[in-house]
């Protein structure tokens, strides 16, 4: 019954339909109303604010301060941490996410940054390519010294951001960075973890029994760290047979591993 409920709830989210949002907010309106009335009150006769249009933000009183879970805030921030104890030369990114772990690289160094989207903006430290991966030009070969794609591999032949529908898109995605890199170089890579499928066209999930076995051939493994289905961080983890066959009992976590390559 609960997964039942849990896939009729999804649904609604895809069409734009949030029940859980849509109750907090009903429960909301009193204090809202009541908030209101002593506002202006306090106000009175004073005119050094006049009231604006309202803007009905009905279900943060009760939340807190901010998210601190999930697979983006922990991959990101703990990715970064990394970068910045390595101090690579040139540190590259392939299609990781612009406003979190991009943003945070390029707080404290330079980072050229992948994808095969246009970005129009000019920002200090980013340096961008419009580039499709899978079809790696020459001059990108032994190119940087560190590399990174969080959360994008399981994106790559599913046609989600205008790339060519290729089944095998996430093996060339992988293959290439690999010719990317520098023998020695550092490739900071995270997918979504679990029973192995492809939710089309949203993404791949990856066991890790597959995800080593395609890794282990060109890298070793420096750390793995996952977050996993509750959005907690677990970091440094080892890699045992039974972790490994079990994906740490996720369904849809996120592995984030640390390589070197051979």
């Amino acid at each position: 019954m609960k997964k039942r409920l849990i896939k009729i709830y999804n649904k609604l989210l895809f069409w734009g339909i949030d029940p859980k949002k849509a109750i907090n907010n009903l429960k909301g309106l009193s204090f809202y109303y009541s908030d209101l009335k002593k506002i202006k009150k306090q106000k009175g006769n004073d005119q050094t604010f006049s009231f604006g249009k309202t803007f009905m933000i009905l279900d943060e009183k009760n939340k807190e301060s901010g998210n601190m879970k999930g697979h983006y805030f922990h991959q990101d921030l703990h990715v970064a941490k990394l970068v910045f104890k390595a101090q690579p030369k040139k540190h590259v990114d392939i299609g990781s996410r612009i406003d979190g772990f991009v943003a945070h690289v390029a707080s404290f160094r330079e980072i050229e940054i992948i994808d095969i989207r246009k970005q129009k903006n000019n920002v200090e430290n980013i340096t961008t390519t419009q580039l499709d991966l899978m079809q790696l030009p020459q001059d990108k070969i032994n190119y940087c010294d560190s590399i990174s794609s969080l959360h994008a591999i399981e994106h790559f032949g599913l046609g989600r951001y205008g790339d060519p529908i290729d089944y095998y898109g996430h093996i060339k995605a992988i293959n290439n960075i690999t010719k990317i890199l520098q023998k020695g170089g550092r490739f900071y890579f995270s997918v979504p973890i679990g029973t192995q499928r492809i939710e089309f066209n949203a993404q791949r999930i990856f066991s890790l029994d597959y995800l080593i076995e395609q890794l282990l051939k060109d890298y070793k493994v420096q750390s793995f760290s996952y977050v996993d289905d509750m959005g907690d961080f677990h970091k440094n983890v080892e890699l045992t047979k039974k972790a490994i066959l079990t994906n740490f009992n996720c369904n849809f976590g996120c592995g984030i591993f640390e390589l070197i390559k051979l």
